[in-house]
């Protein structure tokens, strides 16, 4: 994959952050990139659990869930 460059301004708090992923010696980029896939990775995550609470919150969908789990146990059963 062909690398792109992007530029940005850090405000002093963006800065801060910066100076506490680099202090081991990672390189400025390589300390952005990671923080890109990590803040992807988390919103994703996020998302997920947001479906997720509100397929439970609703009572169609936690019924078909039980259907489908009673289904599967008289499979098994049977099988």
């Amino acid at each position: 994959m062909k690398s792109r460059l992007v530029s940005i301004r850090l405000d002093p708090k963006a800065e801060e952050a910066l100076g506490v992923l680099t202090r081991g010696g990672r390189s400025r980029s390589a300390a952005i990139r990671e923080a890109l896939v990590e803040a992807a990775r988390r919103r994703s995550s996020a998302e997920l659990r947001e479906e997720a609470a509100a397929a439970a919150a609703d009572p169609v969908d936690r019924a078909e869930a039980v259907a489908v789990a009673e289904l599967m146990e008289s499979l098994r059963a049977a099988g």
